[in-house]
C-alpha cells in the first residue's frame, strides 16, 4: 500500500531537547523557581515567638548603610508574621516614621517629647498601615535640637529606657520586639538607644570602607555594657547592599564573615530597585512589593533572627 508523504510545510519541526533544557535555565527561569522555592520556606514555617520583649538598637555611626531600611522592613516581616512590634524613630530626619506611613509633622507627639518632656511613651505611639501589629513612635525636627537639651538634664542617658520600661511594664500584652533607629552619629540619642536595649543589630554595607569606625563603635557599645548597661549584646550583623556580580562584594562579606562569624546572618539583602522605591510611597518593601528579591531577603532575615533567640555572644567585641 502507497502512503503519502507529509507535505513539507505541515510536517511538525524537531525541537533539540537542548534547546527546551535551554530555555528553562535562563536566569530570569532561574530567579522565578528560587523565588517560589523560597516563599513556599517562609510559608511551611511558621516563626516562633519570644519569651520576653526583645529590644533592638539599629546602629552604625557610617550613613548610608541601611539603618533605617532593615528596622522598618525587619519590623514589618516580624509584624506580618504574627509578632507584636514597635518601631522608635530616634533619628531626628524621620525617616523611619515616613516608610510606616505615620505622621510626624513637627506639631506631631513625638519621641522629643517623651526623652525632653518627660510625656508617656503611650500617648505618642501610632499604628502604622502596614499589615500586623506594627506601631511607631515618630521622630519630628525638633528632635535635632535634643542632643543640646539632654546635656542639662537629670539621668540624660537613661531617658528613653525608663519611659520605655514603665510603658512596657503598664502593658497587658507587651511588645514581642522593640526596634529603636538611631542617627548616623554616636551622641546622646544613641547612647539613649543603646541604653534602653539589650541587643544590638548593626547592618554592615558591601562595600569599600564598611568596616571602617565599626572597631570605634563595638568600643563605645563595651564601654555603655560596663557603666550603663550591663545586659547590652551585640546579637546581630546583617550584610546589606550586596551585589553579587562584584569581586569586591563577596570580598567585603568574606571580611565581616571572618570577624564575627557568629554573629553575621546568613542571609544578605541585595541591592534593590523596590527596596529604594518604598518609602516615597510610605511603606515597607514587604507592603510595597512582597514579591520582590529585597522582600524576601528581609523577611528571610526577620526568621533568621527570630530564631536564634538572644544570644550572649562571647568574643563580641574583640
Amino acid at each position: 500500500m502507497e502512503v503519502d508523504p507529509v507535505a513539507p510545510e505541515t510536517a511538525p519541526i524537531p525541537v533539540p531537547a537542548a534547546a527546551v533544557s535551554t530555555e528553562a535555565e535562563t536566569p530570569l527561569a532561574r530567579e522565578v523557581a528560587d523565588h517560589a522555592r523560597r516563599r513556599q520556606a517562609l510559608a511551611s514555617a511558621p516563626l516562633p515567638l519570644p519569651e520576653r520583649t526583645r529590644i533592638f538598637t539599629i546602629s552604625n555611626q557610617k550613613g548610608g548603610v541601611g539603618k533605617t531600611t532593615t528596622t522598618v522592613n525587619l519590623a514589618a516581616a516580624l509584624a506580618l508574621s504574627g509578632a507584636k512590634v514597635l518601631v522608635i524613630d530616634l533619628d531626628p530626619q524621620g525617616n523611619a516614621s515616613t516608610a510606616l506611613g505615620v505622621e510626624h509633622r513637627s506639631d506631631t507627639a513625638s519621641v522629643y517629647d517623651v526623652i525632653i518632656g518627660d510625656a508617656p511613651l503611650g500617648d505618642v505611639i501610632q499604628a502604622s498601615p502596614e499589615a500586623g501589629d506594627l506601631s511607631c513612635v515618630p521622630a519630628t525636627i525638633h528632635l535635632a535640637g535634643a542632643e543640646i537639651e539632654l546635656v542639662s538634664l537629670v539621668a540624660r542617658e537613661q531617658r528613653l529606657r525608663r519611659a520605655l520600661d514603665l510603658h512596657l511594664k503598664q502593658m497587658e500584652e507587651p511588645y514581642d520586639y522593640v526596634f529603636i533607629d538611631c542617627p548616623p552619629s554616636l551622641g546622646l540619642l544613641t547612647i539613649n538607644a543603646f541604653v534602653a536595649a539589650n541587643e544590638v543589630l548593626i547592618p554592615i554595607q558591601c562595600e569599600y570602607y564598611a568596616l571602617e569606625g565599626l572597631s570605634q563603635l563595638l568600643k563605645n557599645i563595651e564601654l555603655i555594657e560596663k557603666h550603663l548597661n550591663p545586659e547590652l549584646n551585640v546579637s546581630t550583623i546583617l550584610l546589606t547592599m550586596y551585589d553579587s556580580r562584584t569581586n569586591l562584594a563577596n570580598q567585603v562579606a568574606q571580611d565581616v564573615r571572618d570577624h564575627f562569624p557568629q554573629q553575621v546572618l546568613g542571609t544578605i539583602i541585595p541591592r534593590s530597585v523596590r527596596v529604594s522605591e518604598a518609602p516615597s510611597y510610605g511603606q515597607s518593601v514587604i507592603g510595597y512589593d512582597p514579591g520582590s528579591s529585597g522582600s524576601l531577603s528581609y523577611l528571610e532575615a526577620a526568621a533568621e533572627i527570630a530564631r536564634r533567640g538572644a544570644p550572649i555572644i562571647e568574643g563580641a567585641r574583640t
